[in-house]
């Protein structure tokens, strides 16, 4: 066998082999093994080569080119294999020098010179094999999205998605089949009945109407959560988000998650951040879920249990956030355990927590702080300022 890559990933329009380059037709050519969706293969002439259909779920076709390494292996993918397309998963399996890659026109590029749009104002999300709630932070009035989806059927699950979160009035352009003798182009609003028998593949470019939009900034209001009660408010959580600091790649900690404010926030705030949020009561890590994956960042990891013995096996973070069962036990295991370099932000509202607080303080330095706020409430026929608990922060670079 020669050194060249023995699997190449071809990405395919709707017309086929047409259009194709010449590197794509020399593989397609020498492959011994073509593997894709039935829908792919089915746009092939015949090769000679044998004809591979990849399974249900993504994974187990993985694992079957796996066992066939060193032969010929061509795998078809729509458009740009490597733009929320399978390409970006395969090469996490093999090395450089085992693959190639002929990306064909992207779905999005299609669509995009479709309509018109200059794709780089435009956000572009992979929801085929994602929940529609990946949506919730980028809708906003005139904001334009192209959205690929799973099959014709999750048009009106789109639809229903919009209306249920106040965007009915949004535009919908119904793309399928791009490039190809199938293409058909529907436009509607969200509120509007969504017409049958829409082919796969298909994206829809949304024009977003009128809508509740999340605020860009920290501190988003306290009505978008579910909780009982037990949630960083507003203004604080807006000091607390400025003190934590996010930056691109960051990992963090959230010690007591309650309703998980912070830790959502933090996801919010760049599509590249992780964290984690450790929560003790049962009832509550299940909410904390449910509000990631309503406010689109279900890739929260949410761990039910109770800090420091809950931190183990988790990967160490760069910022550490402790919004409950502060102790100078937890502090300690903190210390011990986290890297130089990790940021650690503390909020204490009892006496007890802030005399901690202050303790730690004297030993490792950082900045403590106090914030009090007050809101002006009814008294009797006037106004009046009614004070909420006082709030200390302590932040430190450990």
């Amino acid at each position: 066998m020669s050194d060249l890559p023995w699997l190449t990933i071809i990405g395919l329009g709707e017309n086929g082999p047409e259009g194709l380059t010449d590197a794509s037709r020399k593989a397609l050519s020498e492959a011994e093994i073509i593997m894709g969706p039935p829908r792919h293969l089915s746009l092939l002439p015949e090769t000679g080569a044998t004809r591979v259909e990849w399974p249900v779920p993504f994974a187990d076709g993985v694992q079957h080119l796996l066992t066939l390494r060193g032969r010929r292996v061509v795998v078809l993918a729509s458009g740009d294999p490597f733009w929320f397309g399978a390409g970006t998963v395969l090469a996490r399996y093999f090395a450089p020098t085992e693959w190639s890659a002929h990306p064909g026109p992207s779905v999005f590029s299609l669509a995009a010179a479709k309509l018109g749009w200059g794709i780089e104002g435009v956000t572009c999300l992979g929801l085929h094999a994602a929940p529609l709630s990946r949506l919730r932070p980028h809708l906003a009035h005139g904001v334009r999205l192209i959205v690929t989806l799973r099959d014709g059927a999750a048009v009106g699950d789109l639809a229903a998605y919009l209306v249920a979160t106040g965007f009915g009035s949004t535009q919908m352009d119904v793309l399928s089949a791009l490039g190809g003798p199938r293409e058909r182009h529907v436009t509607l609003r969200a509120d509007e009945p969504v017409p049958e028998g829409i082919a796969h593949p298909v994206c829809v470019a949304l024009t977003c109407g009128d809508g509740p939009a999340l605020p860009r900034t920290s501190g988003k209001p306290d009505e978008i959560f579910e909780t009982d009660g037990q949630l960083t408010k507003r203004p604080v959580r807006a000091l607390t988000l400025s003190a934590l600091a996010p930056r691109p790649y960051e990992r963090l900690w959230d010690i007591g998650g309650g309703t998980g404010t912070i830790a959502i926030e933090w996801l919010l705030s760049d599509p590249t951040v992780t964290a984690t949020a450790i929560e003790q009561s049962p009832e509550r890590a299940a909410r904390i879920a449910r509000n990631a994956a309503d406010l689109g960042v279900e890739r929260l990891q949410v761990v039910t249990g109770t800090a420091p013995a809950a931190l183990d096996g988790l990967p160490d973070p760069d910022v550490v956030f402790v919004g409950g069962g502060l102790s100078d036990a937890l502090l300690e295991v903190l210390q011990t355990r986290l890297r130089a370099g990790t940021r650690l932000v503390c909020n204490a509202v009892t006496l007890e927590s802030e005399a901690t607080l202050t303790r730690w303080h004297g030993k490792l330095g950082g900045d403590l702080m106090r914030i009090e706020l007050a809101h002006a409430r009814a008294l009797g026929a006037l106004t009046g300022w009614k004070s909420a608990y006082p709030v200390v922060q302590w932040s430190v670079t450990l």
